[in-house]
């Protein structure tokens, strides 16, 4: 039933667009679903029989069906069941879009358990696991009640030659200066990233309207070549 009804959503259009911003997808794999129509979708399932049957079917055939997934588990309210249901699913996803559209509802009321898993997340073979963990700390830890220099640690230690994780490396440096600066801007200092993650989290930060202008002229002198 779930991938009949994916099928009758399918935009070609909207299809053809996901193909040229996902190079590590194939095109056999794309149905083509808008974002709102699957999200609505999710809403109407969320919790059914069939539903439940399709969590536990994986690997799937469509990457909308990851973004499906992704979504239901999203909606989960209890916090251990989410952790299970990510521990199952994030070793199957394959595209930066899904992994970056999962952010479990439950997570945002536990955040101190929650982060031993995150670290466990980020020590993952999966590529898109380790950009998951990032994400993660970007979403909800960043803010004063939940920031701690150890955790820009860990990312700055990751050693990879992934794009798609050292991207989310940029993003949460980037991010962590507008939110963080003067705990973050020594790891740009103190050359404590590789030089393409140092200059892409310049970049980043040069483009958000919540750096200064101070800040930005700063940070173009501390581009690395």
């Amino acid at each position: 039933m779930i991938r009949t009804r994916l099928h009758r959503l399918s935009d070609a259009g909207y299809r053809n667009f996901q193909l040229k911003l996902m190079p590590t997808v194939s095109a056999e794999r794309v149905v083509g679903v808008r974002v709102p129509e699957l999200r609505n979708f999710a809403k109407e399932i969320k919790g059914s029989p069939e539903a439940e049957r399709f969590l536990g079917d994986l690997p799937h055939k469509y990457y909308d069906e990851d973004n499906l997934h992704g979504m239901l588990i999203s909606m989960e309210r209890d916090y251990s069941r989410a952790v299970a249901l990510l521990d199952e699913f994030l070793p199957y996803v394959d595209n930066w879009a899904t992994c970056d559209l999962i952010s479990p509802r439950a997570f945002a009321k536990h955040t101190d358990e929650l982060l031993p898993k995150i670290y466990e997340w980020m020590r993952s073979e999966y590529t898109y696991e380790v950009r998951f963990s990032i994400g993660m700390l970007l979403k909800f830890y960043l803010d004063d009640a939940t920031f701690s220099t150890e955790q820009a640690e860990r990312v700055a230690a990751i050693a990879s030659g992934e794009y798609y994780i050292n991207m989310m490396r940029a993003w949460y440096f980037a991010t962590a200066l507008a939110k963080q600066y003067d705990a973050v801007i020594p790891f740009l200092e103190k050359n404590k990233l590789d030089v393409w993650t140092h200059n892409m989290t310049i970049r980043k930060a040069i483009e958000s309207y919540r750096i200064t202008d101070e800040q930005k002229r700063y940070l173009r002198r501390i581009k690395r070549l």
